[in-house]
This record gives C-alpha cells, structure tokens and sequence, in this order.
C-alpha cells in the first residue's frame, strides 16, 4: 500500500512513441482528465516547412479551445516559472532537443554539448509540483541512421529519455495507437 507522502505527489507522466505512433493523441487524453490544461508546444515552427505547419495545425485542431497553449522552446523555463492549476502536456521532446542542438550548433560539436540543457530539462521535470504529461519521440528503435547528425539525434533523445523515465511516475510506449504501461 502506498504511503501517504507517495498518494499526495504529483504524477508525472512520460509518453513515447515513433512517428504516428498516437503518443500525443494519447497524452491528450491523459491531460484532459485535469480541469484545465495548459499545453505546451516546444516546436519553433518554419513558416517554409509546409509538412510541419500541416502537422502543427493537426495538433491545434485536436486539442480543445479551453486550454491554454505556450508555444516556447524552453520547457524547463516554462516548468521552472509559475506552476498552473491542472495539468501541464508537453509535446514533444523531440523537438525541443533538435532546436537545441541547432542553438549550441551541436551537430557537428563534441557529445556532450547539450548536456546543460538536459540537465536542467531533468531537474524541472522532477521538481514540478503539479500534474505534468511528457511527449516524446522513441527513435531507437529502428535503423540506424546513415549521417552523424541522425545518429547524434538518436543517441541524444535515448539518453534524456532514460533520464526523463526515471524522474516520472509512469511511463507509457504507444504503438500503433495502442498504450502499454511501462512503468
């Protein structure tokens, strides 16, 4: 039986998944349980990038008109701010590591560069006090990239999110739109 101290800690919730996989349709659902939501997107969209405003306005149209979004490409700022009332979705990770990566021009670099900022990313995930669910991409599972930069991403994003897995309470894989509980 969990003690009391367990019961009362907010639950922070790590989703993975690949491309398509419904790790944020999930998330979503996990969030709105909450009586409001803020949602934060950590994308830096490009208005020449068509695809990605298409993707981007697919996430906008899902998500219900009553939350509150901050588009900022630092999550850990954000978490480290004034917590809010209800939850806080954060999507993705993966996005926010290779805007990142491009801000330190860490694709060419030393591993190691962008450390910092996975540091602090880890340390206001585990500090937050309220209710937080975390998206982010799960790439390692595949083949490996035929460039540095991919194998820098793949190694990088596999790396915080072992790190991010172990500071949340519970961690899901959605495969094929289906949730399996990890943690």
């Amino acid at each position: 039986m969990p003690n009391v101290e367990e019961v009362a800690r907010p639950l922070r919730t790590l989703v993975l998944g690949g491309a398509r996989s419904g790790k944020s349709g999930f998330a979503e659902g996990l969030a709105e349980a909450a009586e409001a939501v803020r949602y934060l997107a950590t994308s830096v969209p490009d208005p020449a990038d068509l695809d990605f405003a298409a993707r981007i306005a697919g996430h906008r149209e899902r998500r219900p008109a009553a939350w509150s979004v901050v588009e900022s490409a630092d999550p850990a700022g954000v978490l480290t701010g004034e917590p809010t009332d209800g939850a806080t979705l954060v999507d993705d990770i993966g996005t926010w590591l290779t805007a990142r990566i491009d801000a330190r021009q860490a694709w060419e670099a030393p591993r190691g560069t962008i450390v910092p900022d996975c540091d602090a990313l880890v340390t206001a995930v585990a500090e937050y006090p309220c209710r937080l669910v975390i998206v982010s991409p799960e790439v390692g599972m595949g083949v490996i990239p035929a460039t540095r930069s991919g194998r820098l991403f793949r190694d990088e994003i596999g790396a915080l999110n072992q790190r991010l897995a172990a500071v949340c309470d519970e961690v899901f894989l959605v495969v094929a739109g289906l949730p399996l509980r990890l943690k």
